[in-house]
């Protein structure tokens, strides 16, 4: 089983907009003033969308633009829980879960066990799933100062209701990682995030035409592989497909009714790398007196083309929206002619999306 997994970043590009907010505004003397998210960083004040937000809007993509049947929550007390089945729901094999249950303790021929009382011995049958996908938050790729808007209601009889909320146009970057490796692929091993599966969904799974693989890293008591439950290829493909696809038509955020914003990719990279390490973070920078203009850090994305090369599978696909950063055209053409980085396909975002996800194909085992 190969260890591959998708590296993805992104920047998207948004103007008077509160994608994310963080209740109310402790620093208005207003009651009725909202504040977006943002965090401050060696003294300077960044906005962001939590990673939480930005998994939200892609489930709602793969939902309404995929089809995709998403698992069903339900809460008991104080906590919530989906499906936890991996091989119905595809959202509970890409976004992970946590399920906490017991169930009645059988011996060999299928009975509840008792104990001296009567009573039926439970046993622990909690289910865990590391989520392949893993995002960070998007957060503006230089400082941003939101601004203050006061608006108010005065349609009704009396007083106008005043109420404010911060505002802000941005470059924001983000990034996740894909294990696709691991989408459509389960393990049922005693320990947290390990163990994914009940034994009847197992047995189930493996009676619908599920195979069952060698983990190439984990060994029993016996030093022999333990197994691993693998979908159909097909499956896995779709699923890891569908949910690069989703960047296309990704849309939320706050305020949507009169701050809509594209959240879509303007600037997108994806690579397979056969390592957890993502190297494009540092991809864009800022610059200025008040470090508010985002610049494109070039030799830094050469710098980590060259000192990863050996991790790359494949051709790294960079794509660009036309009236974004239109001044960096030229250099991300001069990477095609570079011999000592991997190959470079420079398209619009769309294309980079279709092509990469055309590569992947042939990388899913």
């Amino acid at each position: 089983m190969k260890n591959i997994k998708t590296q993805g970043f992104v920047l998207i590009d948004v103007d008077v907009v509160a994608l994310n907010n963080a209740g109310k505004n402790t620093q208005s003397n207003n009651d009725n003033a909202i504040a977006t998210k943002s965090i401050r960083k060696n003294g300077r004040s960044y906005v962001y969308v939590s990673g939480q937000a930005w998994r939200y809007w892609w489930r709602e993509a793969l939902q309404k633009n995929a089809g995709w049947n998403m698992s069903p929550i339900t809460r008991e007390g104080k906590i919530a829980f989906t499906n936890a089945d991996p091989f119905k729901y595809p959202d509970d094999d890409v976004f992970g879960y946590m399920r906490a249950a017991k169930d009645a303790l059988l011996d060999e021929n299928g009975d509840p066990v008792k104990d001296g009382r009567g009573n039926i011995k439970m046993t622990n049958v909690t289910v865990t799933r590391v989520s392949p996908l893993k995002n960070s938050a998007i957060i503006s790729a230089a400082s941003v100062r939101p601004e203050e808007n006061w608006s108010s209601m005065s349609r009704q009889e009396g007083d106008a209701v005043p109420y404010e909320k911060q505002e802000y146009s941005a470059v924001m970057k983000g990034m996740f990682s894909l294990d696709l490796s691991m989408v459509g692929t389960f393990s049922n091993y005693d320990r947290t995030g390990f163990k994914n599966l009940s034994i009847f969904l197992q047995e189930e799974a493996i009676k619908n035409g599920s195979e069952q693989i060698e983990d190439p890293y984990i060994l029993d008591g016996k030093g022999n592989p333990k197994k691993l439950v693998r979908l159909e290829k097909e499956i896995r493909e779709k699923r890891v497909i569908d949910t690069i696809q989703a960047l296309k038509t990704i849309s939320g955020g706050a305020m949507q009714t009169n701050n809509m914003g594209d959240v879509t990719p303007k600037f997108i990279i994806l690579a397979t790398t056969n390592t957890g390490n993502h190297p494009f973070s540092h991809v864009v920078g800022n610059k200025g007196q008040r470090d508010d203009e985002v610049v494109f850090n070039f030799d830094g994305l050469v710098e980590v083309l060259k000192d990863y090369k050996y991790t790359f599978d494949g051709s790294v696909f960079i794509g660009r929206r036309t009236g974004f950063m239109d001044d960096i055209a030229s250099q991300l053409e001069t990477l095609k002619t570079m011999s000592d980085i991997p190959t470079i396909k420079v398209l619009s975002v769309n294309e980079a999306i279709d092509q990469y996800c055309e590569q992947m194909k042939s990388q899913i085992e």
